[in-house]
């Protein structure tokens, strides 16, 4: 139980670190614009999404200010669908015009949270985004379950730009995605 604890602390530890200075998070995020599905395009591996593919986040607002976080997967191991629901909040007051600094807490288990922090946003259609609570973790998401090849590639460099051990991405599949595969799109 002790090393559990140990362990976990370590996690949240690397969850809650600070961003480096290289790295900003988006202003002038329209928190109702931003609730909905998200399809996770790509990732960096971590050990709470291992084998899992047709990834969702569904953000929705709670009654008391925050945000509701539903996240969803299957699991490609024991062919069944897994799902964790949290909150999150941002951690800076809303701007005068009512937008939030793009810098969430979020929350799976108990009082502990972990950093959300957005630093990519197609503004103003939000069509995709990118996400990440330190160097250790990255999210690319989108509103649909694919992007097109030149976002993918504009994002990954960013990223790669950032720090970020693009190499180590893994895309996640989505139902029904098309692929590019020897000149064709195929669908999967």
């Amino acid at each position: 139980m002790k090393k559990t604890l140990i362990l976990l602390s370590l996690i949240l530890s690397a969850c809650m670190a600070k961003m480096p200075a290289n790295m900003q998070t988006v202003n002038g995020v329209n928190a109702d614009q931003y609730l909905g599905t998200w399809y996770e395009i790509a990732r960096l591996d971590h050990s709470f999404e291992r084998d899992l593919e047709q990834v969702t986040a569904t953000y929705s607002l709670r009654n008391d200010g925050g945000i509701k976080v539903i996240n969803r997967g299957y699991d490609i191991k024991t062919q069944s669908w897994k799902s964790a629901e949290g909150k999150a909040y941002f951690t800076e007051p809303a701007n005068a015009d009512g937008t939030y600094k793009g810098q969430l807490k979020v929350s799976f288990f108990g009082p502990f949270y972990g950093a959300y922090h957005i630093i990519a946003l197609d503004k103003p259609q939000y069509n995709y985004a990118m996400v990440t609570s330190g160097q250790a973790y990255l999210w690319i998401l989108s509103r649909t379950p694919q992007l097109t090849y030149p976002i993918k590639q504009e994002l990954m460099a960013q990223a790669k730009a950032l720090g970020f051990a693009t190499e180590k991405l893994i895309f996640v599949k989505q139902a029904n995605q098309v692929e590019y595969e020897a000149g064709r799109h195929v669908v999967h």
